[in-house]
Order: C-alpha cells, then structure tokens, then sequence
C-alpha cells in the first residue's frame, strides 16, 4: 500500500523499505504513530534484484522470514534473489505498509521539532523521528591499489556484476574470500580462469548436523542472539563464521578455482600476491566488503571521523535518530532476515516510550500555560 503524504509532520518516518525497514513498520502497525516509510526505487524488493543473478539467501528459508509471514517452498531450501524480493513486495502488501515508492530521501538535517528529509525532487517531510533502514551493505569497498591496474583490466563489484556473460575473456581475479567472494569463483570457474585472493583466516559451517541445518543449531543453542557486547559475541564478530554450501577451498580447487594469496599490489594488467607471484589478468572483482554512505545524512553527530554511522543497539547520540538492520545491531542476526524482528520489537518499543513522553510533556506544558493564563486573570 503506497502511502500518502501532505504537508503534515510524521511520527516515525522510516528510511528503507527493506526487510528492516518493513519489519520496524510491521511492529508499529498497532500503534497510534503515523509511519511513512520511504523506497528509492519503483518496486519493493528491487535493491535485491538489482544484485548478481546467482544470489541467494544466506539462511534456508525456515529462518528466513519476517514476523507474521512465512516464505513458502521447502524450509531447508534457500531463497534466490528474486524469490525474496517478491516475497518483501507481498509481505508490504499484505500487512498494507506505508509505503512511498520512486521516494529517494538525499538528505537529512536536524530541526528544532525533529528532522527535515529533502527527497530527489525537492520534497521536504518532516519527522518528529527518524530511522534509518537503509542496512549494512550501501557502499563497496574498493581499496585504492585498483587504481593501479590499467583501462584493460575490466572491474566489478558485488553490486555491477550480474552475470558471466559480463566478463570478457581472460583470467579473472576476485579479490576477498568471504562468501560472496567464493560464490562467484565458484560461479564464473565454469566458464573462466579464476583466481580467488585470500585475506583473513575463515571458518566455515558444515550445512548440516546430525541431519538439522546448522542455523537450527545456532537458534537452539542460543548462538544467533549472543549479545555483541559479550566476550563471546565479540569472538564471533571477528571471525564472522559462515556456512561452507560448497564453498571450501577444496571443492571450489576441484572445480577450477586458483586460491592465491592476499593481493599486495597492481601494475597495468599485472597482479601482484603476498607470496611474489605475479599474474596477468583481464578482469577483476572486488569482494571486500561494504561501508556507510553517509553523506547524505546531514548531522555530524551521528557519524565517526571515517564517516561511519555511530550507534547503540540501534540508538543513535542524536534524540530521535535510530538505526535497524545494522550488522550486529544487538546480536549475529541482527543483518539476518531471521532477526531483525527481534532489533524491529525493541526500537519500536523506544520509539513508543519516547512519543509517550514528548506527549507527557506536551500535557504539562499545555497544563502550566492554562493556570498561568488562569492567574493572570
């Protein structure tokens, strides 16, 4: 349901019509808050298709759904992209979420009553709070050494490859080993040379145990909501195990894959690793992770010196000013689709409590202007 919007002051506008997004409006649903809740794109879901066509869900689909809602197919299975992505259009759909379409919110600034979010046509709302759902995955992260290969090395990231049909012929080099990294090694070893650059020690999770899928275990045992904040949870981040679903240097070597080590530097078409070896290329792909875009958020307050958006458990230092679906928001799975019900429940649950509030000392204000106004009669 695409929400209308005047010139009135929203109570909770919501930044991302993601699964976020759509899970912290689900939870405010029963409220008295007026929620709008914004989409840069034409369809809900499209920041999915937009994504490489191979792409699917990290969790079977048993894990894999929002509150009130269950992802049909078979529950061990995994989603593709274009499944989820019609599955969080239905999802809006059904619950008849506030939602504005083509809406593209490029910048925020603070006011005196809340926030001013300018969209890309020059539309001004207002909001006595703001939540930004915009998630952990906006920006690719492209190290500056890439600037050293020449106009013949083709690059990609994540988000501009789609498919192999994109990558000329010649050797390709993909640059981290994380599971998007070795999905696409994986992928493109059929039709290419392909070396896969390591970095950091992995771990990696047998799929299934004892004939349950591991993230049956993990919820069981309690794993997925271990605090960040915990000596455990802090191990966990740092090592961000993974399920293997093929992805072991083994099985990706007996398909064709070249594991390499950590990229050191680039020169023209030449490709230098930790160990000397060098390697001509004619594509590379950068699988290195992500950062914050937050140039569009106007308030430096909420911002590290790097640019990084600064938060606790979803709370921003600015009042009125929140976060969901950021990794480890509050635990593992808080970046799940599993889990961010849970991150939805509490930051509505501050929202509620502080609208409460300002209403509290709305009455009190209004309350002392009337016996004032009384005595001076």
């Amino acid at each position: 349901m695409e929400a209308e919007v005047n010139n009135f002051v929203i109570d909770v506008l919501i930044v991302g019509a993601g699964q976020a997004g759509l899970a912290l409006a689900y939870a405010l649903r029963s409220t008295s808050l007026n929620v709008v809740l914004t989409e840069r794109n034409s369809r809900i879901g499209d920041s999915w298709r937009k994504r490489y066509d191979s792409l699917a869900l990290f969790t079977p689909r048993f894990f894999s759904a929002l509150p009130g809602l269950d992802l049909r197919g078979d529950p061990q299975g995994y989603a593709t992209r274009d499944e989820f992505a019609d599955y969080l259009e239905t999802y809006a759909r059904h619950f008849a979420l506030p939602v504005r379409l083509n809406t593209d919110i490029v910048r925020v600034d603070r006011t005196n009553d809340g926030f001013e979010s300018t969209t890309a046509t020059g539309e001004v709302l207002q909001s006595r709070s703001i939540v930004l759902a915009t998630g952990p995955f906006q920006k690719p992260k492209v190290p500056a050494l890439a600037a050293h290969f020449d106009n013949s090395v083709a690059q990609f990231t994540p988000e501009t490859y789609k498919n192999p049909a994109q990558i000329n012929y010649g050797t390709v080099l993909i640059v981290g080993d994380g599971a998007t990294g070795r999905d696409l090694a994986g992928e493109l070893s059929a039709t290419h040379t392909v070396l896969l650059a390591t970095g950091r020690p992995r771990r990696l999770l047998p799929e299934k145990v004892l004939g349950k899928s591991i993230w049956w275990w993990l919820v069981k045992l309690g794993v997925t909501r271990v605090s960040a904040k915990t000596a455990l949870g802090q191990r966990l981040r740092q090592t961000d195990p993974f399920p293997a679903r093929g992805r072991r240097f083994s099985q990706l070597q007996r398909r064709g894959v070249q594991i390499v080590k950590k990229l050191t530097s680039a020169q023209g078409n030449t490709a230098t690793f930790a160990d000397g070896v060098q390697r001509q290329i004619g594509t590379v792909i950068w699988a290195t992770g992500y950062q914050d875009d937050s140039t569009w958020v106007a308030i430096a307050e909420v911002k590290d010196s790097d640019g990084n958006f600064i938060h606790d458990e979803g709370i921003s230092p600015v009042d009125g000013l929140y976060f969901i679906g950021r990794s480890w928001q509050h635990s593992r799975d808080s970046a799940l689709v599993a889990g961010v019900g849970k991150d939805a429940e509490f930051i509505a649950d501050v929202l509620l409590r502080r609208a409460l509030q300002s209403d509290s000392i709305n009455t009190h204000l209004e309350l002392n202007h009337s016996v004032y106004s009384m005595a001076e009669r």
